[in-house]
């Protein structure tokens, strides 16, 4: 999470949308820089306008605007799948090695979710069922738009290094997992499809 004092801006940290590029890109511009420890380096919208909004505001007298980056769904959970493969880096329970993709959307369609499939949802993330969410989401497939916003808003040229890549990996999937996932978790996709990219706006 980031914030620029000066701008009221606030960049929430979807976690797999490229954060650790932007934030690298970003820090030496921010106010307020929280890196580490994931739990309050991915803050989500929920959390943020409960602890540190009000906060933000009683400080400057005003809101400010949040922002954050939203992946296409099935491909977010791609990245993930292929993050946990990387053997020794990642915890026994939550990898992903010698698995197929199918598998790991599975286990991500289970109730419990088993410990490697557990990664949370984008919507929950972003837009809570209760209480206000991301002022403005960007889609990830339109990085350049949300850079082209930041170096607006924060009257900068910007450049993303490429930091955190996952390994590439194969991500078939069986049709009717698919038409699973898309139903159940419908609010996910109809979120990232609602979303325009910048130079449609």
């Amino acid at each position: 999470m980031l914030v620029f004092w000066k701008q009221r801006l606030v960049y929430l940290a979807t976690p797999k949308t490229g954060s650790t590029a932007v934030e690298a890109a970003l820090e030496p511009l921010a106010s307020v820089i929280i890196q580490r420890p994931p739990e309050l380096k991915h803050t989500s919208a929920g959390r943020y306008w409960r602890h540190i909004a009000p906060y933000l505001a009683k400080a400057a007298d005003e809101d400010f605007l949040v922002v954050a980056v939203m992946r296409e769904p099935l491909d977010w959970l791609g990245s993930w799948y292929r993050y946990r493969q990387r053997g020794d880096e990642v915890q026994a329970e939550r990898s992903t090695a010698g698995m197929s993709f199918n598998t790991f959307v599975e286990g991500y369609l289970s109730d419990p979710q088993p410990d490697f499939a557990r990664v949370g949802h984008q919507s929950r993330f972003l837009v809570p069922e209760k209480g206000p969410g991301v002022d403005r989401i960007f889609r990830y497939d339109d990085m350049g738009g949300f850079v082209s916003f930041l170096e607006d808003r924060l009257d900068c040229e910007i450049s993303l290094p490429r930091l955190n890549v996952s390994p590439a990996g194969s991500l078939d999937l069986a049709p009717a997992m698919r038409t699973r996932l898309v139903t159940e978790y419908a609010r996910d996709f109809a979120l990232y499809d609602s979303l325009k990219p910048v130079a449609a706006l």
